[in-house]
């Protein structure tokens, strides 16, 4: 993704109906499904959240439209972590 234009923006609602605005990271593939990591653009207090580090959503597809919804297991959830994690820090070094 070109970041030519400055970074992309998403909301999601969350299952308490807070909207959260996300700034987009990166995306990858893993065993065939598609992932995206974002940081929360707005943080109040890193303190009282401490969920408000990378979150990761992955792509899923119901009634022909593509929607992001969050992992089914720890065990996912952990494996993409660390894909996203060498993936960031292996940029960064370049």
């Amino acid at each position: 993704m070109s970041e030519d234009f400055g970074p992309t923006f998403i909301t999601v609602t969350d299952e308490d109906g807070k909207e959260i605005v996300l700034e987009f990271v990166d995306a990858l593939e893993y065993n065939g499904q598609m992932y995206h990591a974002f940081f929360p653009a707005e943080v109040e207090d890193e303190e009282e959240d401490p969920d408000s580090g990378l979150v990761i959503l992955k792509t899923v597809h119901e009634n022909g439209e593509e929607l992001l919804s969050t992992l089914d297991s720890d065990e996912e959830l952990e494996a993409v972590y660390e894909l996203f994690m060498e993936t960031l820090f292996n940029d960064d070094e370049e």
